[in-house]
């Protein structure tokens, strides 16, 4: 993760505000401008014009009720590292100059902090607790473009969108669950536009490492905390057994080759897991004790594609169904035609968007997707795990490229299926 900077070491800083915005007034009035904006903030200008904001700062800035941003902030994995972030950011010397914020995922301000003078030229901005600071909210800013670039972002004075945000300048990386890659948050800093200086991009990198190393650790020590508590029930239990948190994530196995994480544990259906099979949960000790229902440990899919997608899961015992979502049913397609050789992220990121810059994306839809279906889809390549047997169901096409879900596909890799053709045996009988 690296910030590209707005500005450059030594750069007169009231001299370059002037010339964004002689660059900023001919852009949204329709004409060429003699410096052109940087890439980024061009991306951004086109994605916020495209939603008709206004320029002049009257777009939305209602914030959520109190009680509200509160639930928010209990229940934000950041919790756990929102002190230590304050902390970094303090420690430096020009603090005093600047503002530090933190959002939740979707955009919400739920911690702000910094001089009295600073919050209260951002009061008068509407950049308070609550309110949501996206694209779409309020126009080109770093919190809301890193969150539609999935990147770091640093913007100084009239690359804003809005004409109040012109005297600022702002820097914001996003923070990921260190887990799953899931976006958690962004963190920012602001300030006045001509007090940036080229070292506040290292700061937020540092807060970021900070904040995610912490939040790795604090699952590790949960981890140990369930084996501890389960201690007794384990000793009492024979056979192979994995061991889980509320989330899948294995604490303990036995029997059974360690594995990272199953499908998020239910008490009222059955999972499965390769080595494993079907396994009905049972609750114990603050987690999941994970048991094969049989000695049969084949695990079965049947990815139907002749109508709305669906998974369809079965081994001993009674199959389940659950309907997917495109993208989802897209990878378990992707995966199934790569074999076992499988995809990196990289390649995966290709073959979804027909780039290799929605690497993060990628990585969390198939998180998303291994909280449906578990272990089923390997990781380090993306694969689908070995004894899982993936069947597909094309309904009444007799090739790829009669099969709707295939033709319509917006992913390149699985479009180009229906000029390749693949594997495609049909479900057992």
């Amino acid at each position: 993760m690296s910030v590209f900077p707005a500005i450059e070491q030594g750069m007169d800083l009231p001299t370059y505000a002037r010339a964004l915005t002689r660059t900023y007034d001919a852009v949204l009035g329709g004409a060429r401008p003699a410096l052109r904006p940087r890439e980024l903030v061009a991306r951004s200008w086109r994605r916020v014009l495209a939603l008709g904001l206004d320029p002049d700062g009257r777009n939305g800035r209602a914030p959520l009720p109190f009680d509200e941003v509160e639930r928010l902030r209990r229940e934000s994995p950041l919790r756990f590292v929102i002190d230590e972030i304050k902390r970094l950011i303090s420690s430096v010397a020009d603090a005093s100059q600047f503002l530090l914020v933190v959002t939740d995922g979707d955009g919400v301000i739920l911690w702000r902090e910094g001089a009295a003078s600073t919050r209260l030229r951002a009061d008068r901005l509407g950049f308070v607790d609550g309110v949501v600071w996206t694209e779409a909210a309020v126009g080109t800013n770093a919190i809301g473009t890193a969150i539609a670039e999935a990147a770091p972002v640093q913007l100084f004075s009239a690359e804003h969108f809005e004409q109040p945000q012109h005297p600022w300048y702002c820097t914001a990386a996003p923070i990921h669950d260190p887990r799953t890659g899931e976006l958690l948050g962004v963190v920012d800093v602001s300030g006045p536009a001509l007090t940036l200086h080229p070292t506040i991009g290292a700061l937020i990198e540092t807060a970021v490492r900070l904040a995610e190393l912490m939040l790795w650790r604090h699952h590790q020590h949960e981890l140990e905390q369930l084996r501890t508590a389960a201690a007794p029930w384990l000793a009492g239990v024979n056979g192979p057994l994995l061991l889980v948190d509320e989330h899948g994530w294995v604490a303990h196995s036995a029997g059974i080759a360690a594995r990272d994480r199953v499908t998020r544990p239910r008490g009222d259906r059955a999972i499965t897991v390769p080595g494993l099979g079907l396994c009905l949960p049972e609750p114990v000790a603050g987690g999941w004790l994970v048991r094969p229902n049989s000695t049969d440990t084949a695990v079965r899919l049947l990815l139907d594609l002749s109508g709305p997608p669906r998974i369809e899961v079965s081994g001993s015992g009674t199959p389940w169904r659950s309907p997917l979502t495109v993208r989802h049913a897209e990878i378990l397609l992707l995966l199934h035609h790569a074999g076992p050789a499988g995809l990196t992220a990289a390649a995966l990121s290709r073959a979804l968007y027909g780039d290799a810059d929605h690497v993060i994306t990628a990585r969390a839809e198939v998180s998303r997707l291994r909280k449906l279906l578990g272990t089923v889809v390997d990781t380090r390549p993306y694969r689908v795990a070995s004894g899982v047997d993936l069947r597909l169901d094309l309904g009444d096409a007799g090739r790829p490229a009669d099969c709707p879900f295939v033709r319509d596909s917006t992913a390149p890799g699985v479009r180009a299926m229906a000029v390749r053709g693949f594997r495609a045996p049909g479900p057992a009988r």
